[in-house]
């Protein structure tokens, strides 16, 4: 149902005043706006089961996000962490559309107020932040395309505290030291490459350090031959 900009400037205030009023720990549930929310949910979920390909599910969750964003901005203004189905759903809604700023700034409210994932999911927000990420990194990294390094950076400073398997963060490690890496793509280097490349070679390592075998060896040797070549000359 397209929402006029009325309509979705009202359901952003009462979200928020509605998010506001509701205690920590506890749910929105019985709140007008989420319970709104809520319904609208079930029935794009009942779209979304008509759908077999999992490529078809994410350019329609791309499609319905918006309809959601009035109520999600709302709660992230003004929320207390109250538990809350329709802030986790989108999250993940936005992580599998690739729209992963959307999905990070509601990961950072749900890992803040430490929100449980639907029961459904067996990993918490943060393995699941890192990983999902990570790995859309490495997908796009195999296919010789790039991937924003401030996301992936804010991605790991968001689940930097966060408990979770090695290997979860080793891919996170091994996607931020592989992205750092291909910012240098010859041997002429300049400053900035340098920077480029001590960094690579910090988060190649660590990942290699937490999984010995997550794929970065080839990539570390790369950095490292460059940063000693570039070495020689005043040694």
């Amino acid at each position: 149902m397209h929402q006029t900009p009325a309509q979705r400037n009202q359901l952003r205030k009462r979200a928020a005043i509605e998010s506001a009023a509701t205690a920590p720990a506890t749910s929105m549930e019985g709140a007008t706006a989420y319970e709104h929310q809520l319904a609208q949910l079930a029935q794009h979920r009942a779209r979304l089961k008509q759908v077999q390909s999992n490529q078809g599910k994410a350019e329609l969750k791309a499609l319905l996000i918006p309809e959601y964003e009035p109520y999600v901005q709302g709660v992230l203004d003004a929320g207390n962490g109250a538990q809350d189905e329709v802030l986790t759903t989108i999250m993940l809604w936005c992580i599998d559309a690739g729209g992963y700023p959307g999905a990070l700034q509601i990961a950072e409210y749900v890992i803040k107020h430490g929100l449980k994932m639907p029961d459904r999911f067996e990993r918490t927000t943060g393995t699941l932040i890192a990983e999902e990420i990570a790995e859309a990194a490495l997908k796009a990294q195999k296919a010789g395309e790039g991937f924003p390094l401030w996301i992936l950076e804010q991605a790991a400073r968001i689940t930097a505290e966060q408990d979770m398997p090695d290997q979860a963060r080793a891919k996170l490690h091994l996607a931020i030291g592989k992205e750092n890496a291909a910012k240098v793509p010859n041997e002429d280097l300049t400053q900035t490459d340098i920077g480029f490349l001590v960094l690579a070679k910090a988060h190649l390592s660590k990942a290699i350090d937490l999984h010995s075998n997550c794929g970065g060896k080839k990539d570390l040797e790369r950095v490292e031959r460059l940063l000693k070549k570039h070495a020689a000359p005043s040694s």
